[in-house]
Parts: C-alpha cells; structure tokens; sequence
C-alpha cells in the first residue's frame, strides 16, 4: 500500500534552472590565464582530516579567474578537490599466499557530483586507468621489503574534477570528452593531484617511503587559446609550454605530459603523455627531442607542488611533536625533587 503522506522525489535526475536578468545578457565569458606560462596554480594541502584512517590527506587547487564575477549557478570556472584515506599497513588474511613485500592498492572513484554530468556509483575505465597510474607511481616511493605479508589501502575520491574545455562548449560539456568531459584533457591534472595526495596521505600514515613522489603537469598550447577569438593567421601561430594547464583556459591543446617525480632521489616513478608533440618551442642549439622538452617542463611543475608538499608535511609534524610531547617541568621544580 502507498503511502499518500509522502512526497515522492522524481524518478529521474533534475536540472536546476538559471535564469538570466534579461535576454539582453551577454554569454559567460570563458576564463583567462592571468599567471606567467611557467608558474603553477596555488595548492591547499592538509593531513590528518579522517581520524579513522592510518593517513589522509585534502587537496585543493586554486580555481580559474573569469573575467566577470561568476554567479551560484556560473560553472564556467573549474578546479580540482581530492581526499585521500590510507588504511594500513595490516595482516593480510590467511588465504592469500605469502608475500615477502608490502602489497599495495590504489582506489581511485570520482563522486557522483565531481562533473557537469552525473557519473555512475560503478567504476568505469577511466577510474580504472587512474588507479592503474597511481599505483604504479606510488610503488617506488614505498620501501616495502619492512612490511612483510602485509597490505595497504590507498584510496582517493575525486571531489571535484577539471573538465576538458570551456563550460559552453560541447567538449567541456562532455559532449566529446566522455562522462562530463573528464576523459581527456581534464584527466591529467586528476593524475598530477592524485600522486601528490596520496603521497601526503601515506607520509601522514608513518608508512616507512625512501621519497615523496608530486605530479606536475605540462602542455603545449596554441595561442590565442579562446575559440571566439581564432582566425585563419592565428592557427598558425607559435606554440607555447604551460606549466599546469586548465582545460578550460586553454581551448587548443596540442600535447600534454604528467609525470611522478622523486625529487631527492632525481627519479621519475610515473609518465603519461597524449597529444602531438612535433614542433615544440625549446632553446636554439639543444640537441633534445621535443619529448624531452615536453618533460623537462612537467619535472618543473613537479618540483614546485613538491614545495607545498614539503611544507604541509612539516607544519603536521610539528602539530603532531606538540601534542606527543610531555610538559616539562620548569628548573625551580627540577631542584626540589632534587632536594
């Protein structure tokens, strides 16, 4: 039997509407890179946000400026927000068979509201190659021979995700780009974020690393980067290497490149590049290949987030020796007990 005193929600997914204050209005303008091409956006990182977890880890970056002020319902600006949980190092179960290392696990899932477009409660492939990726990057920066017959869990849900292109257009819109156009473009800055949270994460669960592994991210752009703004002469313009894109200042992109970069030990752990790379701007003289060119330029935009990375560890370190630390007792009382 229903019941007639409940309200029952639609059965399908709804669009909240945007009104306009008059159809006069101009379109939302598409959002412009204002900082140098070799200078990366501002990054929030922060430890210890799950006490359940051996370690866990937020990460956010600062979003793209719009030229007009965006309303509630503008999404032409797009950012990226990552959490991170480690849980282990524990005992595996009797069934699996003995391991004379540390067996890890990366996880990655987009939420269902981290797109333009709803995304499914089931991992799809892209998820997968994610945690493909992450896993791989994260698997020389633990010294796993300590932990014998032993697993851990890294797990990282996207919160937010940058979108492939502009938000009028069918690219960032997904219309191109997959489920809510976070299969291209888009993806590499998920990965350069997913490497640097998940190492936070695994250094704030005490889990014993010889690095710490950040991602960065380079592209090559054609400018001028906005489509309205394209014409026959600046399709041929010179191209350009940005460090740490965002897809939705950017509407030609040519190449792009992510990698995992071990900055003390001078090592790369992880690298992805998609896109044509023919042609690159590099210094008159070099021998270097334009993929060289293409990496060199993502190890710099690793070496900058590792800054961040650096910083955020230490301040949770000296949080963490404030509180372990037991009050001393000042000199008069020392000489009374001696007394």
């Amino acid at each position: 039997m229903a019941d007639r005193r409940r309200i029952n929600p639609p059965s399908g997914p709804t669009i909240t509407p945007n009104f306009f204050a008059s159809p006069s209005d101009p379109p939302t303008q598409p959002p412009q890179r204002t900082r140098p091409p070799h200078e990366i956006r501002k990054i929030f990182l922060k430890t210890g946000l799950t006490p359940s977890a051996s370690g866990s880890a937020y990460l956010e970056l600062e979003p793209s400026s719009s030229p007009k002020p965006a309303t509630y319902f503008d999404r032409s600006t797009s950012t990226l927000k990552l959490t991170c949980t480690v849980h282990g190092p524990r005992p595996l179960p009797r069934s699996v068979p003995f391991s004379p290392h540390l067996l890890l696990t990366a996880h990655v899932k987009f939420a269902p509201f981290a797109s333009k477009h709803r995304r499914g409660y089931v991992r799809d492939t892209s998820e997968r190659d994610l945690s493909v990726h992450v896993e791989t990057a994260l698997r020389g920066l633990l010294i796993s021979e300590r932990w014998p017959k032993s697993g851990v869990d890294v797990i990282i849900t996207v919160l937010e995700g940058e979108d492939d292109g502009p938000a009028f257009t069918e690219e960032g819109s997904g219309g191109e780009g997959g489920a809510g156009g976070l299969s291209g473009w888009g993806m590499m800055s998920v990965l350069s974020g997913c490497m640097t949270v998940a190492s936070a994460a695994i250094a704030d669960a005490g889990i014993d690393c010889s690095d710490l592994v950040s991602g960065g991210v380079a592209a090559v752009v054609r400018q001028p980067s906005f489509p309205h703004t394209q014409t026959a002469a600046s399709k041929a313009s010179p191209k350009e290497i940005v460090l740490d894109p965002c897809p939705s200042e950017h509407a030609d992109i040519l190449a792009v490149c992510v990698v995992g970069y071990l900055r003390s030990r001078d090592q790369i752990t992880e690298i992805w590049t998609r896109g044509d790379l023919e042609g690159l701007p590099g210094e008159e003289g070099s021998e270097q290949s334009d993929f060289e060119v293409l990496l060199d330029q993502a190890v710099e935009a690793a070496v900058s987030s590792r800054l961040v990375l650096d910083a955020a560890l230490k301040e949770a370190t000296e949080y963490k020796l404030q509180k372990m630390a037991p009050a001393l007792p000042s000199s008069g009382e020392k000489v009374k007990r001696l007394d």
